[in-house]
């Protein structure tokens, strides 16, 4: 969204500085004094949250690096030396495993606050799709840490999901031993996962700065959906949304403060506490909790080859999104059929997660299969047809409509 440029230096170092590399100048016209639409709920505080841990990831995952050493006869021991002997050693290790699970949280609220909304439709295509760039390589991210502590379900994690590309046809078994570096998973592939989980998050970085510059181009979106064309529509950034940003992130923190200090392994699977023995399988081999979605999906399908193609496809599909959503009206709100809808598709979401966790036999195939199905058919059927049929709710004139005519409303 542009608008007019209301920095002046009031100092001689400012209108040096300001002449020469105007930083100050973008920083106040980008982020203090950016016009922000003036409806924005606590759903849209998520992104200073993400932004947040993203930034915590990095400080602890490099300070973590300083400790860790990525061989298979000394990584298990280095995260015990890590967490017995290097000061506060325990509370770096506890606040990336617990930050990795939590930044998910704030993600997936992200995403599912973007699909009630619409805010991914024209003209905000770009920075949908750049956001589900992130998601993807946050979970690659997330995938090659998990493996680096070499407990026993991080090793046949890391076999099992690397084994899904052998049976990508031409090119999957090439891509598998490129992974492995070995003929199995080894010293050479922990040498690899390490290497990856260390660059990617800066690559996630260098995503989310076109994501907040895709972001300022056409502006946020918000809970009404329509535009901010007055400037009675919006409010400065700050103090308002710094403010609110800050207090959302308080109550956050105070959340990830709970599980560092009195429950840090709830969101770990015990087995993985255990050194990794490559004798012994765990009888039930599961990944982290926030791609057991996907895990679901691929075990529902009989066939290896089309599992993982269904995998892909489940993340790939948000990609054409704004695309397949034919609706001219962008928010949840005055869409009274989708709303339904998207809450079906939210259980689906979470029940497909659960059965990700369970054992890949009886009913738990048939239901898995099941919602499958629906999750394919949301984006594919609903969607699509439910865009040229629906009759939507008549939309506000204004942001400031809806605001004043209930204040209209109780002064009368």
């Amino acid at each position: 969204m542009s608008h007019k440029n209301t920095y002046v230096p009031k100092t001689g170092i400012s209108r040096w500085m300001d002449e020469r590399l105007p930083i100050i100048r973008f920083a106040h016209d980008n982020i203090l004094d950016y016009p922000t639409p003036k409806n924005l709920n606590y759903w849209w505080t998520f992104g200073g949250i993400l932004s947040f841990f993203l930034v915590s990831q990095i400080i602890t995952g490099i300070v973590l690096a300083m400790h860790y050493v990525p061989n298979v006869d000394l990584a298990f021991g280095s995260v015990e030396h890590i967490m017995r002997d290097v000061n506060y050693g325990w509370l770096i290790r506890y606040a990336h495993a617990n930050g990795a699970s939590l930044f998910f949280v704030a993600v997936y609220i992200h995403i599912f606050r973007g699909l009630y909304y619409g805010s991914y439709k024209e003209p905000r295509e770009i920075l949908w799709i750049l956001g589900v760039v992130i998601y993807l390589l946050m979970m690659a991210t997330a995938f090659f840490g998990y493996v680096l502590p070499w407990g026993q379900m991080s090793v046949w994690g890391a076999t099992v999901i690397t084994n899904l590309f052998g049976a990508v046809p031409f090119i999957g078994e090439a891509v598998r031993e490129w992974l492995w570096g070995d003929f199995s998973v080894g010293n050479a592939t922990l040498n690899r996962f390490f290497s990856l989980h260390y660059l990617l998050p800066f690559m996630i970085a260098g995503v989310v700065v076109l994501h907040i510059w895709a972001l300022h181009v056409p502006g946020n979106n918000n809970p009404v959906g329509i535009t901010a064309r007055r400037d009675q529509d919006t409010l400065p950034f700050h103090p308002y949304y710094t403010l609110k940003d800050g207090f959302a992130l308080t109550l956050f923190l105070i959340l990830f403060a709970w599980f560092i200090f009195f429950d840090p392994n709830a969101m770990g699977h015990p087995d993985n506490y255990a050194e990794a023995n490559p004798l012994v399988t765990p009888e039930h081999i599961v990944p982290e909790w926030y791609l057991t979605p996907f895990y679901a999906i691929l075990r529902a399908i009989p066939d290896k080859l089309m599992g993982v193609v269904a995998m892909f496809a489940a993340i790939l599909v948000l990609f054409f999104l704004p695309w397949l959503d034919t609706s001219k009206v962008r928010s949840a709100r005055f869409r009274p059929l989708y709303r339904q809808f998207f809450f079906i598709f939210v259980a689906v979401c979470i029940a497909l997660g659960w059965l990700g966790t369970q054992p890949a036999e009886g009913i738990y195939v048939t239901v898995a299969r099941l919602l499958t199905a629906w999750y394919f058919a949301h984006f594919l059927i609903v969607m699509p047809l439910l865009g040229m049929w629906e009759k939507t709710s008549p939309l506000p004139e204004s942001l400031s409509k809806p605001v004043l005519s209930e204040g209209e409303r109780g002064a009368s």
